[in-house]
C-alpha cells in the first residue's frame, strides 16, 4: 500500500474476516509497516460483548508502545473496564450516552451520515467524526456512496476532525484530504495485506 505523503491521519478499521491468516499477526504487521496508522479502531461488529472483550485485551497489548492509539468500538463498558481512553460509537448510541459516561473517555469518535448528525455529535462532545460512506465499498453493497461533496460539506460545517470512511484506497485518499478531511479510514488496505 503506497500513500501520498502529506499531513493527514491514517485510521485502521479492523475486520478480522478479511484477514487471510492470523489476525493478531496481521495487526502486529500493520503497526510495524511504513504506513502505520495513527489510530486503530477495533470494530468487529459480529462479536458478543464477552468475546469482544477477550479480543480487545490482546489487541490493546499489541498496540501498547506502538504509537498507534487503540480505540474500542461500540462496547463502552468494555472500554471502561479495560481502561481504554478511546471509544468509537454509532451516532445513536453516542447521542444516548450520558454526559458523565462521555467524560470518562479522552477520545470519543462518532460515525455520522449527515451534516446534521455531525453538528449534533460535535455539540454532544465528540472528539472526531467519521463521515461516509464516500466511495463504493463491499461493506455497503447496494448503497450509493455519498461522495466527496458530502464530505466537504461536513468538513466545512464542524470544527472537529473529520475522517473519511468507505472505499478509501491509495487512488482516492488525496481527494478526501483535498475535500477537507483530517484523515482517512482504511479497512481492506490494512486487512488484506
Amino acid at each position: 500500500m503506497i500513500m501520498y505523503m502529506f499531513n493527514y491521519k491514517l485510521v485502521c478499521v479492523t475486520n478480522r474476516h478479511l484477514v487471510d491468516g492470523d489476525f493478531y499477526m496481521q495487526i502486529q504487521h500493520i503497526l510495524k509497516s511504513q504506513f502505520k496508522p495513527d489510530m486503530l479502531v477495533l470494530r468487529e461488529k459480529d462479536l458478543k460483548e464477552d468475546e469482544y472483550k477477550a479480543l480487545a485485551e490482546n489487541i490493546i497489548k499489541i498496540c501498547q508502545g506502538s504509537g498507534t492509539e487503540c480505540i474500542l468500538h461500540y462496547f463502552k463498558d468494555v472500554a471502561l473496564s479495560l481502561g481504554v481512553a478511546g471509544i468509537h460509537l454509532p451516532y445513536s448510541k453516542f447521542m444516548d450516552m450520558a454526559g458523565n459516561e462521555k467524560s470518562q473517555f479522552k477520545i470519543k469518535g462518532v460515525s455520522v451520515h449527515s451534516v446534521q448528525e455531525a453538528l449534533n455529535a460535535q455539540e454532544a462532545g465528540a472528539s472526531y467524526v467519521t463521515a461516509g460512506h464516500i466511495y463504493r465499498t463491499k461493506c455497503k453493497e447496494g448503497l450509493e456512496p455519498r461522495g466527496t461533496g458530502f464530505l466537504k460539506e461536513i468538513c466545512t460545517t464542524v470544527n472537529i476532525p473529520v475522517y473519511a470512511i468507505g472505499g478509501i484506497n491509495i487512488n482516492n485518499a488525496r481527494e478526501c484530504i483535498e475535500a477537507g478531511a483530517s484523515g482517512v479510514c482504511i479497512m481492506s488496505g490494512y486487512m488484506n495485506k
